[in-house]
C-alpha cells in the first residue's frame, strides 16, 4: 500500500474550505448516494463513454503545495477467494476526497482466472452484475469490473478490441483503438497493443480495418458476423450513404453484393461493409465468387480487452492530464509478484471527486505497477465481487447513481482445482 505524508486535520480542512466548490467534503454514501457538483460547461479531454465533462483539478496554493502529503484511512482487506483480495480506503489531499476500491488478482493461484464478460452480441449491453451472471460468463465469477470504452449514444458496441477465452475474436480495430489488457497463451498478462489483423485471401490488397465495430474506418472495409447482432444500417457509416457497399459471404461465396445497406437483419455469415476506397474495392466481387474472409489478433492472446490509454509503462508515467477529475478504472500488472492489479476511484460525488489520469497512473505506481491500463469511467466505473453469502455485490458507488448498461468487462473466475 502507498506511503504517504501527513498533513494535520486543520490544515486538511482549511485546504478542502478553499478549494472544493461548494461540495460538503467527506459525506457518506450510506446515506443518500450523491452526484458531485455542478460540473459546469468547460469541456476538458474526454476521458469517459458519456462524454461528462469533468470536474477540474483546483490548482493548489504554494503553501499547501509546500506542506504537501494526504490523509488516509486504514485498508480494509478482505479475501474474496483464494488468489483474490479486495482492499478499500479513503484519501483526502488538498484537491479533496477520494475513495478507492482494489481488487488484486494473483493468476499463479490454482484455479484463479481472468476472461472478458460481454453480452450475447456485440452490439448489446448490460449492468456489470448481468454480464458477470452464470447466464453470461459461466460459473465461477467472483468479482470484475467494467471494461471498454464503448458507443453509448448509438449501436452499444464497445470501440476496442476483445477476445473471450470461450468464444473467441468478438470485435477489433486494425488502429486507433489498440491499447489493451491480455492474457497470452501461457497464461501471462500484458498491457500493450492488440490491433486486428485480417485478410481476405483472394483480394489480398483489400484493407480491413474493423471487426463488429461500431463504425467503419473512412475508406476501409470493416467485418461483420452473428456475434454483432442484426444489421445497423448506415450507423457503422457514420450516416455515409453514398460510396458505400455491403457484400455478404457465406460458405466462402459472395451471396449478395448491394450498394444500399440493410438494417434489422440477423447476420447469417460474414457481412463486409465497405466505405469510399473500401466500397469501390467491394465492389469488384461478383455474386458467386469464392472469397475467404480470416481475421485474427496480433500476438494471439487468450483473451484481451482494451481501454483507451496507457497509464503506466515500464514503470514510467505516459499519461499527462492532471486537471479533468473523474470516476476511473484502471488495470496493472506488478511484475515483481505477477499480480494483476485492478482499481476503482470513485467520483462526481461529494465525498470522492475521482481522480485524473495523472493521479491514477501515479496510484498504480505506488502500489506496485509495470503497466497499467486506463478503462472507461465515469458513471460506468462499477466493481463487483462476490459477498461471504456467495452472491455479486457491488463495492463502489457508480456516479450515475444507478448501474449504467456497459459493453463489457473484466471477469476474474475461482474454481477449485480438481482433486
Amino acid at each position: 500500500m502507498r506511503a504517504r505524508l501527513s498533513l494535520t486535520a486543520g490544515a486538511l480542512a482549511c485546504a478542502l474550505t478553499l478549494l472544493t466548490t461548494g461540495a460538503t467534503a467527506g459525506a457518506d454514501p450510506s446515506s443518500t448516494p450523491g452526484r458531485g457538483p455542478d460540473l459546469g460547461a468547460e469541456r476538458g479531454p474526454r476521458h469517459t463513454s458519456d462524454d461528462q465533462p469533468g470536474l477540474l483539478a483546483p490548482v493548489v496554493p504554494g503553501l499547501l503545495r509546500q506542506a504537501g502529503g494526504l490523509t488516509r484511512t486504514d485498508p480494509v482487506r478482505s479475501a474474496v477467494a483464494p488468489g483474490v483480495t479486495l482492499t478499500r480506503w479513503d484519501e483526502a489531499d488538498p484537491r479533496g476526497p477520494q475513495r478507492f476500491s482494489l481488487l488484486t488478482v494473483d493468476p499463479s493461484v490454482p484455479g484463479v482466472s481472468l476472461d472478458y464478460a460481454g453480452a450475447r452480441r456485440v452490439s448489446g449491453t448490460a449492468t456489470l452484475p448481468t454480464l458477470l451472471s452464470p447466464a453470461y460468463a459461466g460459473t465461477g465469477t467472483v468479482a470484475g469490473v467494467n471494461g471498454d470504452f464503448f458507443d453509448i449514444g448509438d449501436t452499444g458496441a464497445p470501440l476496442g478490441t476483445g477476445r473471450d477465452v470461450e468464444r473467441g475474436v468478438l470485435h477489433a480495430r486494425a488502429s486507433g483503438w489498440t491499447s489493451s489488457f491480455s492474457i497470452d497463451a501461457q497464461g501471462r498478462p500484458d498491457v500493450g497493443e492488440v490491433p486486428l489483423r485480417a485478410k481476405v485471401t483472394q483480394r489480398p490488397a483489400m484493407r480491413i480495418t474493423n471487426l463488429n465495430s461500431p463504425f467503419v474506418e473512412p475508406g476501409g472495409i470493416g467485418i461483420y458476423t452473428g456475434a454483432w447482432g442484426t444489421t445497423s444500417g448506415y450507423r457503422v457509416t457514420s450516416g455515409q450513404k453514398r460510396g458505400v457497399r455491403m457484400v455478404l459471404v457465406r460458405g466462402g461465396r459472395v451471396v449478395r453484393t448491394k450498394a444500399r445497406l440493410s438494417s434489422g437483419e440477423r447476420i447469417r455469415g460474414v457481412l463486409l461493409v465497405g466505405r469510399g476506397p473500401g466500397a469501390r474495392a467491394l465492389g469488384t466481387l461478383r455474386k458467386g465468387a469464392r472469397l475467404d474472409v480470416r481475421w485474427w489478433l496480433q500476438g494471439a492472446p487468450r483473451m484481451a480487452i482494451s481501454g483507451n490509454k496507457v497509464l503506466v509503462r515500464d514503470g514510467v508515467v505516459e499519461v499527462v492530464d492532471d486537471r479533468e477529475m473523474h470516476p476511473r478504472t484502471a488495470i496493472g500488472i506488478d511484475r515483481d509478484t505477477g499480480e494483476v492489479l485492478v482499481l476503482v476511484v470513485d467520483g462526481r460525488q461529494t465525498w470522492s471527486r475521482g481522480a485524473t489520469m495523472v493521479e491514477l497512473a501515479a496510484a498504480m505506481i505506488d502500489l506496485g505497477a509495470d503497466e497499467a491500463l486506463n478503462l472507461d469511467g465515469g458513471g460506468s466505473t462499477t466493481m463487483v465481487t462476490r459477498g461471504a453469502d456467495g452472491r455479486l455485490g457491488v463495492v463502489n458507488t457508480p456516479s450515475d447513481g444507478h448501474l449504467r448498461q456497459v459493453a463489457n468487462g473484466l471477469q476474474v473466475r475461482y474454481r477449485p482445482p480438481a482433486g
